[in-house]
């Protein structure tokens, strides 16, 4: 049977807007820009090499390759380009890209004339299971990933699985990464499921935990004994990302930093006494089947990872703060104890 493409939806309070998931997606484009908007600024970089046609008028901005495009001088040129453009508030700016188109672009729409809407094309399969879904939008500063965005909900996602074909493998093993995280957040068999299926089961997965908690709000005081189960349970795995990809050039995408962050964040909770051995086991097997590490790099520097998680965005009162399994099931766990981590970091190093 021929693949269809699937429109599924981010529900909101108050309103909702569509993604658009299966092969040739892109071309659905046109019908999803916002009503009255006659410019859309598209915002992609050279590499990308994925041509959409939004039926406005149109202009291409390009913005620099990898991490180090996140940063606030490359939304300050965008949204100087927008102004002399003469994009107007009613107008539409559309995201061409992975992770990090979606982030910065969406960051810059978040912010210029207070707000213009925004459409993500998600062309990478990182983007299409996590980063363009949701409205997290951001730029890293040195001291930090995502540090300074805004929330700033798209008004429609297009994920066309045709595109992910031209993938650089490395590329396509990152997106893995996020997708091996949907497993332990209620995704079952997604090893055995069409490219296409897949994608679309860890988009409606986010959506739900978007939905019910679209600002990360239940990460920040809800929960019995300061412990929550909201948004932040996305960010499974990525506390330990986050501080891999800031502190050194290991050569991790995220994705393969996200599964060495899976099993390490198995590996505390199993030497907090909230898992066993099993657990921890079923997490190097998911990681394992998707070819990705499960060990830190050679060479890294603990001192400087513990230091970078500390200052993590779900810390809180000075502790370190993780989303851990348990008896229960994933949750945020506040105030684990630093020995505790240095000795799943030297056990992860060995």
């Amino acid at each position: 049977m021929a693949s269809r493409v699937q429109q599924l939806s981010v529900e909101l309070a108050g309103r909702s807007y569509p993604v658009v998931v299966g092969p040739g997606a892109r071309h659905e484009l046109a019908r999803l820009m916002p009503a009255g908007a006659r410019l859309a600024a598209v915002v992609t970089q050279a590499r990308v090499g994925v041509g959409v046609e939004t039926g406005l008028a149109q202009e291409v901005f390009h913005i620099g390759d990898g991490e180090r495009a996140k940063e606030l001088a490359t939304v300050e040129e965008l949204c100087r380009g927008f102004s002399r453009w003469g994009l107007s508030r009613s107008d539409v700016v559309v995201a061409v890209g992975g992770g990090v188109v979606t982030d910065v672009a969406g960051f810059a729409a978040a912010v210029y004339h207070r707000g213009v809407a925004v459409v993500h094309v998600a062309t990478t399969l990182l983007a299409q299971v996590d980063a363009a879904i949701g409205g997290k939008t951001g730029v890293n500063l040195p001291e930090g990933k995502n540090l300074v965005g805004a929330f700033w909900q798209p008004s429609a996602v297009v994920c066309d699985t045709e595109v992910l074909a031209g993938l650089p493998e490395r590329e396509r093993r990152s997106g893995l990464g996020e997708m091996a995280k949907y497993a332990f957040l209620g995704v079952p068999g997604l090893a055995s499921m069409t490219l296409e299926d897949a994608v679309a089961s860890c988009v409606a997965c986010k959506a739900r935990f978007v939905s019910a908690d679209e600002r990360e709000t239940d990460a920040l005081g809800g929960g019995e004994g300061g412990r929550s189960a909201g948004r932040a349970l996305l960010n499974y795995g990525h506390t330990l990302a986050h501080a891999l990809e800031t502190v050194g050039a290991y050569d991790l995408r995220h994705g393969e930093a996200v599964a060495v962050g899976l099993v390490f964040a198995a590996r505390l909770a199993r030497r907090l006494g909230r898992v066993d051995d099993g657990v921890v086991a079923e997490h190097e097997r998911v990681v394992h089947a998707y070819d990705l590490p499960s060990r830190l790099p050679p060479g890294v520097g603990h001192p400087e990872l513990v230091e970078a998680m500390g200052r993590d965005k779900k810390a809180s009162g000075g502790g370190l703060t993780f989303v851990l399994d348990g008896p229960d099931g994933l949750e945020v766990v506040p105030g684990v104890p630093v020995d505790a981590v240095r000795a799943v970091l030297e056990e992860m190093s060995r």
